[in-house]
């Protein structure tokens, strides 16, 4: 039987991280984005006897691992233990220690045997350990960032609307969220599950269920067509500023004819607003709209907020830089050709690179719903790069060269004005009224962004 324990000093109560852990969000929190895993079944409560239920595929090869909770001791600790799935044994108790007032001790001690005996921890044994440890310091990491971020409002508990929850960022918002204590429903389009609380969307005629917006916190809007899926037809330029502009426009007016109206209105917007901005001067939110198309969007996509603004409820546009996740997004694209060394700079290298992490992103977003602030917020890291200083960053952390810079003209071949706009050009975008609000970001260097994504840690 080998033996694995991991424990990590927590900026948080023992009662709060365990509290943590006991609710709903907490298993989608806990997957490190590299694994391939699907939730097929969750506990309905952390009670003695409740299943977890995963499909997921290690080597190549699809398995499905049940786990069953007991000696759940709430504030204190819980233990699951694998009824089928890889290993011949799994026992694994989270323990939740108290450390002080302010702080906790957080333990994971994992007992665990591997199949074919002899042979199996002959060929597998230090592979699984390196996993556990890679997953576990993960793990305890993104834990640590969520109580981080959860800390900055203690006690508070919102009634939140969230749309576009099934997007890389929504979905880890509503995950986010419901960790901290919040009641989180989603704004959904088609069949909504009332059970859960859900807001029907019917997007083709513009309506919102006014009566499950009555009386919540805060709404956040993240809803739009993604904007590098494809190249840009004339109809697909339509359809990213369809998607985005009417969209709200619609929810504004339905926040501001509420007889309970939402105290805050948190929009999506984009640091594209500032354009193309060649050189290292940086740009913040008292700076002016740039030129082309997607500065006029998003001119356009914050407008169409006002209705609500207008009726009273405090609006916050928040303009959100290149979002750094492996689970989507520009990372996610950016992968397999920096793995086989084909990674570099693009075009120049010296265009703007305003980045910001996926966990410190999901803080600006429940930062803003309480903070006394409105307006356009740039979500962004406080130190941007340069588009050849990201490639080299990614580089280094993967342990490839970046010795391959896509030239300009191959860009405007393979992706039109998209990757023109998108790749070629670029922003030194400051974060200057997050600095104002003493808003603290849990992964502020590009470097360690890059670790926590990729599990690289050293």
């Amino acid at each position: 039987m080998a033996v694995f324990v991991r424990s990590s000093l927590m900026p948080a109560s023992a009662s709060e991280l365990a509290a943590w852990h006991f609710r709903s969000g907490a298993i989608d929190r806990l997957i490190p984005p590299w694994e391939d895993v699907e939730i097929l079944e969750r506990p309905a409560a952390m009670v003695d006897g409740a299943v977890a239920r995963f499909r997921m595929k290690k080597f190549g090869v699809p398995l499905v691992w049940v786990a069953r909770h007991h000696d759940v001791k709430p504030g204190i600790s819980f233990c699951d233990t694998q009824e089928s799935g890889p290993f011949s044994s799994w026992h694994h108790r989270h323990s939740f220690l108290p450390n002080g007032d302010v702080s906790s001790m957080l333990e994971d001690r994992i007992e665990y045997a591997l199949p074919g005996g002899i042979i199996g921890r002959t060929f597998g044994g230090s592979t699984v350990a390196g996993d556990l440890e890679r997953m576990f310091t993960w793990r305890h990491a993104r834990t640590r960032h969520d109580l981080h971020h959860h800390a900055t409002f203690p006690g508070e508990h919102l009634r939140v609307a969230v749309s576009g929850t099934n997007g890389m960022v929504g979905s880890a918002l509503l995950a986010f969220l419901s960790t901290g204590g919040h009641d989180v429903r989603r704004i959904v389009r088609g069949a909504a599950d009332h059970a859960r609380g859900d807001v029907a969307w019917d997007q083709r005629a513009g309506t919102f269920d006014a009566a499950r917006l009555e009386g919540l916190d805060a709404v956040v809007h993240l809803a739009g067509a993604g904007i590098a899926d494809e190249r840009w037809s004339a109809a697909r330029k339509k359809e990213i500023r369809d998607s985005r502009v009417d969209p709200t426009a619609q929810l504004a007016r339905t926040l501001a004819g509420l007889k309970h109206k939402p105290r805050v209105l948190v929009c999506a917007s984009a640091v594209g607003w500032y354009g193309n901005r060649p050189g290292p001067d940086q740009v913040d939110e008292s700076s002016s709209r740039g030129d082309g198309y997607l500065p006029e969007i998003c001119e356009e996509w914050e407008r169409a907020t006002d209705a609500a603004r207008d009726a009273g409820i405090r609006v916050v546009n928040v303009r959100i830089g290149v979002v750094i996740s492996a689970r989507g997004g520009a990372l996610a694209k950016l992968l397999p050709p920096f793995k086989m060394g084909l990674g570099g700079s693009v075009g120049s290298g010296k265009q703007g690179m305003s980045w910001i992490d996926l966990d410190d992103l999901l803080g600006v977003l429940r930062l803003v719903m309480s903070a006394d602030v409105s307006g356009p917020v740039n979500a962004v890291a406080p130190q941007p790069c340069s588009n050849k200083e990201f490639g080299q960053t990614l580089g280094s952390v993967l342990g490839r060269p970046s010795v391959a810079p896509l030239p300009a003209t191959a860009v405007k071949v393979m992706f039109g004005e998209m990757g023109e706009r998108l790749l070629l050009e670029g922003a030194f975008v400051a974060p200057t009224r997050l600095q104002a609000l003493q808003f603290k970001w849990a992964l502020p260097s590009l470097t360690d962004a890059f670790r926590f994504e990729l599990g690289k840690f050293e």
